[in-house]
């Protein structure tokens, strides 16, 4: 896995794309494009572009985040 470049979501911008949203996590570029493909995740679709809100992101990491109570 890869270091994120991140380490406080106050540094990131109000729109978050494929590229950024990997390097958020860590992962390689085609691996943040095909979560963005993926049902469920928080994406706004503005033409052919696709952009991520930022809290809608945050809220998805913290609902997505391995707990106690969660396999």
């Amino acid at each position: 896995m890869k270091k994120s470049e991140y380490n406080s979501y106050d540094n990131l911008p109000l729109f978050l794309n494929a590229e950024l949203v990997a390097k958020v996590l860590g992962v390689s570029p085609s691996s943040g494009y095909e979560l963005m493909h993926e049902p469920g995740f928080p994406v706004l679709k503005i033409g052919r572009r696709m952009v991520v809100p930022k809290e809608k992101f945050i809220q998805w990491v913290e609902e997505h985040t391995a707990r106690g109570d969660r396999a």
